[in-house]
């Protein structure tokens, strides 16, 4: 091989490299994510690009669609001004629930939904103690003298029974002495910490015919 011809497969070969250098360059950036704000998506202009945005998931706004995606909508933190839509096809997180920060990357679209790919939610651990709960044989004990009054309740997250926010009955407590169980309604985030097994600690009231306890906070027992 001549050097005419080393000089030329040279040069080929640094051609080579620069397209796959900006071919690369390309497609990372088409594939980064804007990281913008809750009134950017609302204003319209992010149709069609990928972006990262966060908020506060609206209270009662979310629901699941037959096709089984979830649809939300989020607000600043503040809980002022604009809000944006968002659509989410891989399942609910035990995680989810109103007022949860909700970090939301995907595409937004035409209609200026964030067709979300990717559903990370922050909900802090709470902790409190059981000292002045009462147990559920305890609280059923009472009866109607019960219903619809606030107090506290305290007992076992019952195996199976764990649901997301979407779902009418949220998870079962069991007694800790006993086989008694009340079914807890709530709409707000859990802690990724609270698990089937987890001693919990209960705000709420039992409903008006006592036949579920529904609830405002869920903290773990310290």
């Amino acid at each position: 091989m001549n050097n005419k011809t080393k000089r030329r497969m040279m040069a080929v070969a640094g051609v080579v490299v620069i397209v796959i250098i900006v071919l690369l360059a390309v497609v990372g950036g088409n594939s980064a994510a804007k990281v913008v704000s809750v009134k950017d998506v609302a204003a319209g202009s992010y149709v069609d690009k990928k972006v990262q945005v966060s908020g506060l998931v609206v209270a009662n706004s979310y629901s699941v669609n037959e096709a089984g995606v979830l649809i939300f909508d989020i607000e600043d933190e503040d809980g002022k001004g604009a809000t944006a839509h968002v659509s989410y096809d891989k399942g609910v997180s035990a995680t989810f629930g109103n007022g949860i920060k909700a970090i939301c990357t995907g595409r937004v679209d035409a209609s200026g939904t964030v067709v979300c790919s990717d559903l990370v939610t922050q909900c802090p651990s709470k902790y409190e103690k059981a000292t002045d709960a009462l147990g559920v044989s305890q609280l059923l004990d009472y009866g109607a003298n019960m219903f619809e009054k606030t107090t506290k309740v305290a007992g076992t997250v019952q195996a199976g029974t764990l649901g997301d926010a979407t779902q009418a009955v949220r998870f079962v407590v069991k007694d800790a002495e006993n086989a008694d169980q009340l079914s807890i309604v709530f709409e707000g985030a859990l802690s990724d910490q609270v698990k089937e097994g987890t001693q919990v600690v209960i705000t709420g009231a039992l409903s008006s015919d006592g036949s579920k306890f529904l609830a405002t906070d869920v903290a773990l027992s310290a």
